[in-house]
């Protein structure tokens, strides 16, 4: 579905069901492709749903619960370390969802950590 460069990681975006697929059996097209692009690659599930699809962003984290408040798309963490982990340092992995999350729902402000 789309493709980008974050940082070391080369970034794609596949449809939800397509993941297994993308990651081949236990993850070969991963390796053969990590190897042909010679950088690191992160694969994240498309969702139609914002909430499932924010929870596919912020994997391998799971959030206690992630609901949508009108404009805004809300990341419910009890756990300290967890929201530091979804957080980032200077707030860049929250940054970087608002950024995909606004590219693909126009009608979404702004991922906040409650």
């Amino acid at each position: 579905k789309d493709s980008w460069v974050e940082n070391e990681f080369l970034v794609f975006l596949v449809e939800e069901g397509n993941v297994g697929r993308a990651l081949g059996k236990d993850n070969t097209n991963l390796r053969k492709a990590e190897s042909v692009f010679k950088k690191r690659i992160r694969i994240i599930g498309f969702s139609d749903d914002s909430c499932k699809f924010v929870s596919n962003l912020i994997y391998p984290n799971k959030a206690d619960d992630i609901k949508e408040d009108g404009n805004n798309i809300l990341i419910y963490a009890q756990d300290v370390k967890l929201k530091g982990r979804i957080f980032g340092r200077d707030r860049e992995n929250l940054k970087k969802v608002n950024e995909i999350i606004k590219r693909y729902f126009s009608l979404v402000n702004e991922v906040k950590v409650v």
